[in-house]
C-alpha cells in the first residue's frame, strides 16, 4: 500500500542533533527585537516629556511677559530658567513677540529645541509655543 506521506527515515537522535544549539540563536534574535522595541518606547516617552516641558515653560513665560509690570525679555528669561531646571543641559532657541488674538493684544513665546536621542535614528527639532493675553484696564 502506498502512502501519500512517506515516513521519515531520520531517526529521533538525528533530529535532536540538528536542533541542538537553536535555543541560544532564538534567544538572541528575540532579545534584539525586544531591545529595539523597548528603546523605541523610551525614545517616544523622552520626546513627549521634552515637548510637554517646552509647552509648559513657553506658556508660563508668555504669562510672565503679559503681566503689567513685565516685558518680553522677562518672559524669555522665565522660559529659559524653567527649561534649564526641568530639562538640564538642553540649549533651546526662545523667541518672543507681541501678537493680537481676535483684536486683543497678546504675547507669544516660541521654543525650538533638538529632539533628544536614545538611539542613532532620526534627528530633528521640536517646537512648542505659549500665548497669553496682555493684562490691561478693562472698560
Amino acid at each position: 500500500m502506498s502512502s501519500l506521506h512517506p515516513r521519515s527515515t531520520v531517526s529521533p537522535e538525528d533530529r535532536r542533533a540538528r536542533e541542538e544549539g537553536s535555543a541560544p540563536v532564538e534567544f538572541i534574535l528575540v532579545s534584539i527585537l525586544v531591545i529595539v522595541l523597548f528603546l523605541g518606547v523610551v525614545q517616544l516617552a523622552l520626546t513627549l516629556h521634552v515637548r510637554n516641558m517646552m509647552a509648559s515653560a513657553a506658556s508660563e513665560g508668555a504669562r510672565v511677559a503679559a503681566a503689567n509690570d513685565s516685558g518680553l525679555q522677562d518672559g524669555v528669561d522665565r522660559t529659559q530658567w524653567l527649561l534649564g531646571e526641568s530639562l538640564g543641559g538642553m540649549s533651546p532657541e526662545i523667541t518672543a513677540d507681541d501678537i493680537t488674538i481676535d483684536g486683543a493684544p497678546a504675547v507669544r513665546i516660541e521654543v525650538t529645541a533638538p529632539i533628544p536621542l536614545v538611539g542613532l535614528w532620526g534627528a530633528g527639532e521640536i517646537e512648542a509655543s505659549g500665548r497669553a493675553f496682555k493684562e490691561g484696564d478693562r472698560d
